[in-house]
């Protein structure tokens, strides 16, 4: 039943490549950055661009406007009452494309380039996330095509302010409960293992996003008068961020560790099976070393151990000559993953108190820009094991049941605004340059996603 299905979709898709294809590169053309107030117009007429095409593919469609940018939510539930119900989400908003120089190319001008894996898209949002959600739609539209109407109930739940934090977001899950009722949530904005082998991603890390601010003098002094009485801000500061580890590599704040849950033996032998070679991993970024925990493996240190780093530090006077100060603040903003058991809230808290043991009398200020749980997946689900049989008859292989280091905060959104969990099929690669120069998208990984979800959907018509 589920090849009978199946088969003339992905002969449809075959037909349909070239069209396929054209729609990906009008869809990059339009530049929808959506951290810049400059490219509003441009997000509008990308979520157009969603509202037109749905339309004429038979979905009902509803562009929402939010605080920000809007939400574009379709829906097509002419498969009837009893069919499966899927909220698919993507985002259409893209990074910034800076710096313009270290482009190959104009970033919102696609190009294809012949590669090592054969011809891949060159542009911003070739992968994240525009390309993957263009395997939902294509998916879909040869669906339709050969079997007039899909075997599920679909939803999709297009958003245009993912790469600035998803502030309006959750909200809008909540205001939008009843509309976005579903079965599972299908999120397509994750990584393959490999160009030849799929993954389905099984655990992600959350996010503690903290901005530091010590203030020590009134005002900045000039460091001959003051210099060996008045204390410095910006020597606090870096004391405490080289008390944040231990020799060992691990987080030093106090109590940072309680509620982390470890990996079980089958997971981290699964994990050892995959030979993951770091060495190459760090060679290409031009580094010959690991860091992190000591005597923890590197997937397990990077998919399921929490981590702090530091993402920027100012103070004083870093401008062309000399000024001789002693800076009135020093400022620092530092991340932590996290995974499952640890709760963002009271982390800040214990941060919070660290800091504030090894301020040396100054000023503590602690900002939370971000937080989000790390969320693990029900592998043992229907959806889930669905979707492997899908990956398998399309690749020929197992799925990699992978970790993410990264964070997708609307995975525990969705499960606390909804109750959805949430499958995640993704297609990209870890060399694809997500937010760098010259983002790229493997048209095999593109074509795979496309027949990934068709072959999903031939699963759920069972």
């Amino acid at each position: 039943m589920t090849s009978t299905l199946l088969e003339p979709v992905l002969r449809q898709l075959e037909i349909n490549d070239g069209e396929a294809l054209a729609r990906y590169l009008d869809f990059l053309r339009i530049p929808s950055v959506s951290t810049d107030p400059a490219f509003a117009a441009d997000i509008k007429r990308a979520a157009t661009f969603l509202q037109d095409e749905l339309t004429a593919l038979g979905f009902e469609v509803q562009v929402h406007p939010t605080a920000n940018h809007p939400v574009v939510i379709a829906k097509d539930h002419s498969a009837g009452p009893s069919a499966p119900q899927l909220l698919y989400y993507a985002h259409y908003d893209v990074q910034p494309a800076d710096p313009l120089e270290l482009w190959d190319s104009p970033p919102f001008e696609p190009v294809i380039v012949e590669a090592e894996h054969g011809p891949r898209v060159v542009a911003r949002g070739a992968v994240d996330d525009k390309g993957q959600l263009r395997t939902v739609v294509e998916a879909i539209r040869a669906w339709k095509q050969v079997h007039g109407k899909l075997p599920v109930r679909a939803t999709l739940l297009f958003e245009g302010e993912e790469e600035i934090g998803s502030k309006n977001l959750r909200p809008f899950l909540r205001d939008h409960r009843a509309e976005l009722d579903a079965d599972v949530a299908v999120i397509t904005d994750t990584n393959a293992w490999d160009v030849d082998t799929p993954a389905i991603t099984s655990s992600l890390r959350g996010m503690l996003y903290t901005e530091i601010k010590l203030r020590g003098p009134n005002r900045d002094l000039h460091s001959g008068l003051y210099g060996g009485s008045a204390v410095n801000p910006i020597h606090v500061l870096t004391e405490i961020v080289a008390k944040l580890h231990d020799e060992h590599g691990a987080i030093a704040i106090p109590g940072f560790y309680d509620g982390v849950e470890p990996v079980d033996a089958t997971t981290r032998e699964s994990w050892a099976a995959l030979n993951f070679d770091e060495g190459r991993f760090l060679r290409e970024i031009g580094l010959d070393h690991a860091a992190g925990e000591r005597n923890v493996g590197a997937l397990e240190r990077l998919w399921a151990r929490p981590t702090c780093d530091v993402n920027g530090i100012w103070a004083g006077y870093t401008g062309v000559g000399a000024k001789t100060v002693i800076p009135s603040e020093a400022h620092a903003k530092i991340s932590f993953r996290l995974v499952p058991g640890q709760d963002p809230e009271r982390l800040a808290g214990l941060f919070r108190d660290f800091i504030k043991q090894h301020a040396d009398g100054l000023q503590v200020e602690l900002d939370v820009h971000s937080a989000a749980r790390g969320f693990r997946v029900d592998t043992n689900s229907d959806f889930v094991q669905a979707a492997k049989r899908a990956l398998k008859t399309i690749y020929r292989k197992d799925a990699v049941m992978a970790g993410v280091g990264g964070s997708i905060p609307v995975v525990e959104w969705l499960k606390t605004e909804l109750g959805l969990d949430s499958v995640m099929l993704g297609f990209g690669l870890e060399d694809d340059k997500i937010h760098s120069p010259n983002e790229k998208f493997e048209l095999v990984c593109f074509r795979n996603g496309c027949k990934s979800h068709a072959a999903f959907l031939a699963e759920l018509a069972g």
